[in-house]
């Protein structure tokens, strides 16, 4: 039995499920009026998710002691840090749409709870068959170390919408309009109602994040399969993706070396649950903790040691 599990009770889930849709009720009022996000606010409303994150680690730490607040941590810095690769992907399609500037948060919001929705549903049907069938965790362990070599051996992703299944699908299915009306997402015209080009780049997010699901909720099932520990590490993580997307869209290029510590990320949690299905067990909670923080911190600090030497070359001329 995993060390960091224990058996939620139904009124915790409820609690979680209520303070969620009241976190994202708030958002939405706070944003009901279509207006370029700037760098200001969106490095506050990231501050209020990441206090938000960071203090449910605290109440885990406080109701169930530290294993399983350490593996709630681990899988909310893994999701967190994974989230930067959406960020990167979501800045192609924002741009291959030409979405305007005004309208990208709204996008995200559905964005985030489409990715909540496609997040449980894996993190059940993942946990599901780690515990039902004994060479699962060898299979999702495999799947992670390729998916973390891929990362690394990649270059920049090519996102090209019109490739995506679910885009043609949509397209091919629902009537579309070829530009934008406001912030609206659908319009009436020709006596039916008509899709709009902002819809079209909700569902090209949704379908690009459904590959970014299976790659971390594999990687956290492989710290911890308690669900609900799985699942509040991801939520609270992924609550912050909208503000953390507007405050590195910019950004992105200057951590070069971010993407080669998320693939090391991914194998060392592939490998983990390799090991557990061998004499060597499941790895201590602590030990997972301390390589995902060294990890991240080595391959930022790395990223901006290079980022100022660019800087200066420039500089000389």
């Amino acid at each position: 039995m995993d060390e960091a599990t224990f058996a939620a009770p139904l009124w915790a889930w409820a609690a979680v499920g209520a303070v969620i849709a009241v976190m994202l009720a708030v958002d939405l009022l706070a944003h009901r009026d279509d207006h370029v996000i700037e760098l200001r606010e969106a490095l506050l409303w990231s501050g209020v998710w990441i206090t938000a994150g960071l203090t449910f680690g605290l109440v885990i730490w406080l109701w169930r002691g530290g294993e399983p607040a350490g593996a709630y941590f681990s899988g909310y810095l893994l999701e967190k840090a994974l989230s930067v690769d959406n960020v990167f992907v979501f800045a192609l399609l924002f741009g291959y749409f030409r979405v305007p500037a005004a309208y990208q948060h709204k996008v995200l919001f559905w964005g985030v709870v489409g990715a909540l929705a496609f997040r449980l549903a894996f993190i059940f049907a993942g946990a599901g068959l780690l515990e039902r069938l004994t060479w699962a965790g060898v299979v999702l362990g495999a799947f992670l170390i390729w998916t973390g070599w891929r990362l690394a051996v990649r270059g920049e992703p090519d996102v090209d919408p019109d490739r995506i299944l679910a885009v043609r699908a949509f397209r091919r299915l629902v009537p579309t309009e070829p530009g934008y009306h406001g912030g609206r997402f659908t319009v009436r015209g020709d006596g039916r109602r008509r899709a709009t080009l902002l819809l079209v780049a909700l569902v090209a997010i949704e379908a690009t994040d459904v590959v970014f699901a299976i790659d971390s909720v594999a990687a956290i099932l492989a710290i911890t399969t308690d669900t609900f520990l799985v699942w509040t590490a991801t939520a609270f993580a992924v609550l912050g993706l909208r503000s953390l997307y507007f405050c590195l869209a910019g950004l992105l290029r200057h951590f070069g070396y971010l993407r080669y510590g998320l693939a090391l990320l991914l194998a060392f949690a592939g490998a983990k649950l390799i090991l557990a299905e061998t004499p060597v067990g499941k790895l201590p909670v602590w030990l997972t903790l301390a390589v995902v923080v060294l990890t991240l911190s080595v391959a930022i600090g790395w990223s901006m040691v290079d980022a100022r030497r660019e800087r200066r070359r420039r500089a000389r001329g």
